[in-house]
């Protein structure tokens, strides 16, 4: 089974560590970014702008990007408009469509770093491999697979869909045929005429699956729980639309505000099952205008109420699954044998390749192993200990200068993730003015302080379509708890991140024995 949490190359394939170069050990930094997603790039970008450039950003593959570096599998794109899943200051006015395709976004993301100056700031094929705080010097020592550094401020743009979740299957690892996950898409391996089996039938599935039945022999279709499934109103550009892109000033700005406000409305429904059930209207009707067969129709109709799971869009999903050569299985997988997969039924089918679509660690992020606070603890363990939590979706008690953005409860269930990333790097932006200005060597967010916001915000989900819609998603960990969902409105969050607070945080003034604080050597 070929390995899928290898650094990807631009092209999908994976970087061998052989070939990973640059940059030189012991270097110290104010600020050290960790990953070249949109949280990343937005890090270095907003860094730049306010005239601070003693800062890297540590990426494990050759090319900026992330999600839309590493997601190259058939059909992947975004379900947020264009307009919104952008920058508020570095808006594309070139989309080709309302949603934008993955070679798109991979472009807008590269284009973006070159733009802005970042390029220069980044050490490609430096992996992670731990980060320590260490408390006389009041700085976080960094080990990379190209060499260590140390830095004042840690800042992690990993987000939460970038390590693959491979399911435990019985059987799967000696499995003799070929195996990837759709966010390592195996591009070398023709899929013509092939008996292919498809595991998860999520947000990914749901986009490469149409794209991939015409050409496979036959698709096995392993679905554990249907989804609620819109039409997307996906539409070309027109050249009205172009032009008045390119050519009106504010026009743009307009467009994306109008959208990411409309979404708002979306909020207040997601916060209350009832009125979650009615609207939840929209994707029956699709389903019933989408499957004549009635039997199947009861074997794509979700038993919870809509967006407690994520709500998927596609308008070529249930004609894909229709097709002759398509077989949707719901019984559940008892084992892989070295050429077929066996479910509970006893039914066995023939196969020569499993494509897992099985999503991300959401509620496990692996980049928590890799980090340890003051008093030696792993992020993971503590974690594991009290749930995964954050003040505001960002700072963690016992991890001083640490930043997380797209923490904890900071998932959308309505809106973009862009809005989100902006408002925490504002957050890191001025808890970093707050340093300069005071002469701080560190900040830690205080205990009581961080809970008291979670038991606020756990309060508000309590009643929500994401807790009590009926339905066990990634947005819940293994104690049903959701330390994923920020549960009301966008704007909301970006007041509570607007400005960095020092009374909620702990404050140290100089460094081990009457050193200054922003030591830069």
């Amino acid at each position: 089974m070929t390995s899928i949490l290898e650094p990807a190359r631009s092209d999908g394939s994976s970087l061998p560590l052989a070939d990973r170069t640059g940059g030189g050990p012991g270097r110290h930094l104010r600020v050290a970014v960790i990953g070249t997603g949109f949280s990343g790039l937005g890090m270095a970008i907003r860094l730049l702008q306010k005239g601070v450039d003693d800062f890297l950003v540590f990426e494990r593959a050759d090319e900026v990007g992330g999600t839309w570096r590493d997601n190259t599998y058939p059909g992947a794109q975004c379900d947020v408009m264009s307009h919104l899943y952008s920058f508020s200051f570095a808006q594309n006015p070139g989309w080709k469509s309302t949603f934008g395709k993955q070679e798109e976004l991979f472009s807008y993301l590269k284009d973006v770093a070159d733009r802005f100056g970042v390029r220069p700031h980044i050490r490609f094929g430096h992996e992670l491999l731990g980060a320590r705080w260490d408390e006389p010097t009041r700085r976080w020592h960094i080990e990379t697979s190209q060499g260590d550094y140390t830095a004042q401020v840690l800042v992690s743009g990993t987000g939460y869909l970038s390590e693959a979740a491979v399911p435990d299957i019985k059987g799967l690892a000696d499995f003799e045929g070929t195996v990837f996950h759709s966010s390592r898409w195996n591009h070398d391996h023709d899929l013509a005429g092939r008996n292919v089996a498809v595991i998860g039938t999520g947000a990914s599935a749901i986009q490469f699956v149409p794209k991939i039945q015409p050409e496979v022999g036959r698709l096995d279709l392993y679905q554990r729980t249907p989804a609620w499934i819109g039409p997307k109103n996906d539409k070309p550009t027109s050249p009205l639309q172009s032009k008045l892109l390119h050519n009106v000033p504010g026009y743009q700005n307009f467009r994306r505000n109008f959208n990411m406000w409309g979404r708002e409305i979306l909020a207040f429904v997601m916060k209350r099952p009832k009125v979650a059930g009615k609207m939840q209207k929209m994707a029956s009707d699709h389903l019933q205008k989408s499957v004549a067969d009635e039997a199947l129709r009861a074997r794509l109709t979700p038993d919870y109420v809509m967006a407690c799971k994520r709500l998927l869009f596609s308008n070529t999903w249930y004609p894909a699954i229709q097709s002759d050569n398509v077989d949707l299985v719901t019984d559940s997988i008892s084992e892989v044998r070295a050429k077929s997969i066996v479910t509970a039924d006893g039914t066995e089918r023939e196969i020569d390749t499993i494509i897992l679509g099985t999503g991300f660690k959401a509620t496990d992020r692996p980049v928590a192993g890799r980090i340890t606070g003051r008093g030696g603890e792993l992020l993971r363990d503590v974690w594991r200990k009290d749930g995964m939590a954050a003040h505001r979706g960002t700072t963690v008690a016992g991890f001083p200068n640490l930043f997380l953005l797209l923490g904890p409860n900071t998932t959308l269930g309505h809106s973009s993730q862009v809005v989100m990333i902006e408002a925490q790097i504002a957050y890191v932006i001025d808890a970093l003015a707050h340093m300069e200005k005071r002469g701080l060597a560190s900040v830690e967010v205080r205990k009581e302080a961080q809970d008291a916001y979670n038991e606020r915000l756990q309060g508000r989900l309590d009643g929500t379509v994401w807790n009590a819609g009926n339905c066990k998603s990634w947005y819940l960990d293994e104690h049903g708890r959701n330390p994923s969902i920020w549960p009301t409105y966008t704007w909301r969050f970006r007041s509570q991140t607007k400005r960095f607070d020092p009374s909620e945080y702990q404050l140290a003034t100089t460094v081990g024995a009457g050193r200054p604080a922003l030591d830069h050597a």
